[in-house]
């Protein structure tokens, strides 16, 4: 073989000619057992290989030495990777800790460390009204040392919203400046 200006074609490894068989990968020419990974050294036979650190890898040692592990189950990921929690997982392991519904592409909320839908965020974590027992997901009106729904917050005679400032209580619930 000769290249177009009728030298030898040179191996890129041992820039020796070659003779037969010529391997072609990133724009440069190798003998096929010179062209190897490096990290197990083995020549890389077939199509598929990882360029990293300037070299080159084969599929099995990029998966096992350079992927990115799984917070869920700690094997490599070698396909689509969640970026979470300041970690890495898989698809399906990146799931809410309560239900264990699949969370990627969608909102979540974090508790130590741990992602929730937001039902089981809410249902776990979140305050809870002192009128219907409910979480409370928005916003809150805070009286008598609790959190209440703004349609829970009502008189204790009349049952209607108490929207007024000042308002008094009777058995440590709101009645209104109507009913007081």
């Amino acid at each position: 073989m000769s290249t177009k200006d009728g030298g030898p074609v040179v191996c890129y490894s041992c820039n020796s000619p070659i003779q037969g068989r010529i391997l072609t990968a990133l724009d440069k020419k190798w003998h096929p057992e010179h062209f190897t990974c490096n990290t197990c050294r083995k020549p890389i036979d077939c199509a598929k290989f990882h360029q990293h650190d300037g070299g080159v890898c084969c599929v099995p040692c990029y998966t096992n030495h350079h992927s990115p592990r799984c917070h869920g189950c700690g094997d490599p990921i070698t396909d689509r990777v969640i970026q979470a929690l300041g970690v890495s997982w898989h698809a399906h392991h990146f799931v809410c800790g309560g239900c264990k519904k699949e969370l990627a592409g969608g909102g979540f909320s974090e508790q130590a460390g741990r992602p929730y839908c937001s039902s089981c965020f809410a249902d776990k974590f979140a305050a809870r009204c002192a009128g219907c027992g409910s979480p409370i997901v928005d916003k809150a009106i805070i009286a008598l040392d609790a959190k209440w729904h703004r349609d829970c917050f009502t008189c204790k005679k009349c049952r209607k919203p108490v929207t007024d400032p000042t308002f008094t209580v009777m058995d440590n619930k709101p009645v209104c400046g109507k009913c007081a």
